[in-house]
């Protein structure tokens, strides 16, 4: 169990700590907004089709997890408003609570869990989030601005073209897959690179703070499985992958919201770097905990 358990969270931290320490050791602050532009952009949607494709999603079928992912972020928003600290502002409060780090650390976890023929329930869990992050979460933080952003996001359309083609059996050149494919392997890892490079750039304020807040959202995560759980009928596959969900820290685009829109940015990356050096101690246990079960 215990090499079992290495073999899954050493690369993961190993290519965060890689790119932590590539970024303090700089001797320029590092440039990663063309590079993370692109992930977001070309990788990351390439990695979203070619995994909808090889592993075909149905809806009909299938949307038990669309449900349980749902809820997943839904049910975390609707108990935090009642226990939000004074120290931070509600909306930036919520959002960095309902928003986990689905894409840079819980794809590779995930998949390195469960295995590769995981990947396409994996994805339709990150779609979701990203999804309702530019809509529901950027709502919140935008004063209510923000509701259709989400239109103009390209892993939105990547997974719909997605699920079409792996529905209605499309038949498309090995070339062009291919292609993608490639484009999409360079996404995981330059996510858990970009991730540390972030923390190494990062403030950690108000220590204590972001630490009860961190605390608050994995109570609130937790719950909020246990309550699914309760609801839905889920497979064991689908119960771990909500598990790891909720234990997963905020996602780093809650900082880059938060200070586009002016929404409390300091405290939000304080909040974000303690749940990712949380993350140290959380995710070996979570991750060892669904495999036991």
């Amino acid at each position: 169990m215990l090499l079992t358990l290495l073999d899954i969270i050493l690369p993961v931290f190993a290519v965060i700590g890689l790119g932590f320490l590539f970024a303090r050791r700089s001797q320029n602050a590092p440039a990663m907004e063309f590079i993370n532009s692109a992930n977001v952009q070309l990788f990351c949607p390439a990695l979203i089709f070619s995994a909808l494709l090889a592993n075909p999603f149905n809806p009909s079928t299938d949307w038990v997890l669309i449900a349980a992912g749902i809820a997943l972020i839904v049910l975390p928003g609707l108990l935090l408003w009642w226990v939000a600290p004074s120290g931070m502002q509600r909306p930036a409060f919520l959002m960095s609570g309902m928003f986990r780090n689905t894409g840079n650390m819980g794809i590779p976890l995930m998949m390195l869990a469960y295995g590769k023929e995981a990947l396409g329930d994996i994805i339709v869990l990150f779609v979701l989030s990203n999804t309702l992050h530019f809509s529901l979460g950027l709502w919140l933080i935008s004063h209510r601005q923000g509701a259709l952003v989400w239109l103009r996001n390209p892993n939105v359309w990547a997974a719909v073209l997605g699920l079409t083609c792996a529905q209605w059996d499309v038949s498309l050149p090995q070339s062009l897959l291919t292609t993608v494919e490639m484009l999409g392997q360079i996404s995981i890892p330059l996510m858990l690179f970009g991730l540390g490079v972030r923390m190494a750039t990062a403030r950690l304020q108000q220590a204590a703070l972001a630490l009860r807040i961190n605390l608050l959202y994995l109570l609130a995560g937790l719950a909020s499985v246990v309550l699914i759980v309760q609801l839905l009928p889920l497979s064991s596959l689908w119960i771990n992958l909500l598990v790891v969900s909720a234990a997963l820290p905020p996602a780093v685009l809650n900082y880059l919201l938060s200070e586009q829109y002016r929404a409390d940015p300091d405290t939000v990356a304080s909040v974000v770097l303690m749940g990712n050096v949380l993350a140290l101690l959380v995710m070996p246990l979570v991750i060892a905990w669904t495999l036991a079960g």
